[in-house]
Parts: structure tokens; sequence; C-alpha cells
């Protein structure tokens, strides 16, 4: 365990709840701090966690934060605060909402934790990564969106259930935004390290591409209320702890984009290498095809249609 590392979690529904109870289960920190809009609610689930941390043996405390203040010294803050989304509703139709609530703990964020690294996962993801950065003014190492894991992660279940083998052996690759607009580097996807082009027909492999792609929109449709948050609080933790760790694992995160892929001032998913300073690197000595450039051009510019139409509002104006 690193100690003496500290993870502030903004919101306690499901999402920061499950992540919150997978950081304390690990024991990848010394403190894990709720924070949310119940006090009582934080509260008691994180009493309900530091009792299951003992239970485990592990050393993390889990505490509710009063107030922002209680973030103060946090190594990481993860920001899972928003509305979710309801069955039939695009994560677009989230935008101005959750970009309101983003700005409000992104601001708190650079008063009490101005040291911190920044996990946005708050839909539109991409949206409200540029939000965030925006806002808070940190450098673009210390303001990452979670998104390829969890869309890799989607991928590679969807690939599983096609072959029926290589469960746990699987590696899918994705770039761009998160959920509609991804793009799948196939040539990096593999089973055992076999290219999946070399087990699935092109045919098989579009059909896991379009399941990956609505994978989230099924969980919400099935749930009838609320979205997924087992496997996206898994990947958001797998993010947390490759920093805490310093590990320079390689990850596909929501970073603002200088220049790579012939792409500048916006925020979208490629390959970084994750360590102790947030984004270590972005990986990009490797080349898309004209069919992957086309798609990543598109999901920027959904992105930038996005981010358009907040500057359009004012809404970094005020």
């Amino acid at each position: 365990m690193a100690k003496g590392k500290k993870v502030t979690v903004i919101g306690t529904g499901n999402f920061g709840s499950t992540v919150a109870f997978i950081l304390a289960m690990n024991g990848v920190c010394h403190n894990v701090v709720l924070r949310g809009r119940n006090y009582d609610i934080a509260k008691g689930k994180a009493l309900d966690m530091s009792q299951a941390a003992n239970a485990a043996r592990q050393h993390t405390i889990v505490k509710a934060a009063k107030g922002p203040e209680d973030m103060a010294d946090s190594d990481i803050v993860v920001i899972t605060a928003g509305a979710p989304r309801t069955p039939g509703m695009h994560r677009d139709d989230l935008l101005l909402k959750n970009a309101e609530i983003v700005k409000r703990y992104s601001e708190e964020i650079k008063e009490y934790a101005p040291n911190a690294i920044v996990v946005v996962v708050s839909n539109p993801l991409d949206v409200m990564t540029y939000v965030a950065l925006k806002i808070t003014g940190f450098p673009r190492e210390r303001v990452l969106g979670m998104a390829g894991i969890l869309d890799a992660a989607r991928m590679a279940h969807f690939i599983y259930e096609k072959l029926e083998v290589g469960a746990g052996q699987i590696r899918a690759t994705v770039m761009g935004g998160h959920g509609d607009t991804m793009v799948p580097l196939k040539k990096f996807t593999t089973v055992a390290g076999i290219p999946i082009s070399d087990l699935l027909t092109a045919e098989e492999i579009d059909d896991i591409v379009e399941k990956t792609k609505n994978g989230g929109a099924e969980i919400v449709q099935l749930l009838g209320s609320g979205s997924a948050y087992y496997a996206p609080a898994k990947s958001t933790a797998i993010m947390v702890e490759s920093m805490l760790k310093d590990t320079n694992q390689v990850h596909s995160c929501a970073v603002m984009l200088k220049d790579e892929f012939d792409h500048s001032d916006i925020v979208s998913g490629v390959p970084v290498m994750i360590g102790g300073n947030g984004a270590e690197k972005i990986m990009k000595n490797f080349k898309l095809d004209d069919c992957q450039k086309e798609r990543f051009r598109k999901s920027v510019k959904s992105v930038q249609e996005m981010v358009d139409k907040l500057y359009e509002l004012k809404f970094f104006d005020n």
C-alpha cells in the first residue's frame, strides 16, 4: 500500500461508492474521502466501507467530507457526480446539467486540492474532462477522463461472447470518444497475443464493435433506472491504482490533445502511459489507417460541437 496517499471521490451514488469501495478493498491508499450532497449518506457509506476494510485486513480509512476543505492534500480527486442517463437518453442530453456540476466541483478542487490529479467520469465524458481542465487550469497531464478502459473491457467481453474462449487473456484497445464514437484499434486487439483478425471474420468484428458502442445504453435499458457502475468503477480504480503505484501502464484515456493525431485543443481518448504524475506520456508513435483516421476525426468533431455549444452559451465566462 502507498502509505499516506489520499483519494477523494466526489459523488456518493452507485458509481462513486463502488469506486471508493474497490479502492478500500485493494488497500491502495491510506485515506478515501467521500464527498456528496448528503453528508449523512456519505458518512453511512464511509463507515460501512471502513468496517469492510477491517474485515479485509486492509488499512484504508474511508471518511465523509463535511465540506470541500476535506479534500485538501488529496493526491487524486475522482469526479463521478452528475445526472445519470435514463432509457432513451443520449449522453449529449446531459451536457449543460452535468457541465454545471463538474464546473462547481472543479472550482473546489482548484481551491482546496491544487496539486491533485483529476479523473473525470461524468458524462458526456470527453466534454466534462474539457470542462474540468479549463476550470481548474491544471496542466493536461493532471486532468484525465476515464473511458477507454471501460470501452476496451466491454469490447473484450463481446469478443469472449463470440469466441467462448480466452477469458482474461483478451486485450482490446480503442481510441476516440466514449461510446458511440469510439474507434477500435483492431491490430492492437488480441486474444492470448493472437490478433482478433486471425480469429474472427470482418463481419463478426463489426458486430462486436457495434455492441461495444451500445454497451452502456443496453445496460441503461435493462436497468430501467440509472446506468452501469460496476465495470466503470473498476475501470476508474485501475486508473487510480496506476497513478498511486506509479506503474506507467498504458491505457486509453481522455486527455487534451496538442497536435497528437492531427488534433489540438480538444479532448479525446488516446493511449496514455499512466503513472505518478498522471498522463506521463501520450503514445503516438503508430499510424492509423485511413478508415481509423476518418472515424477519429468524426469522434473529435462530435466533442468539438458540444464544446462549441458551451462557448455559445457563455458557459466559461461565468
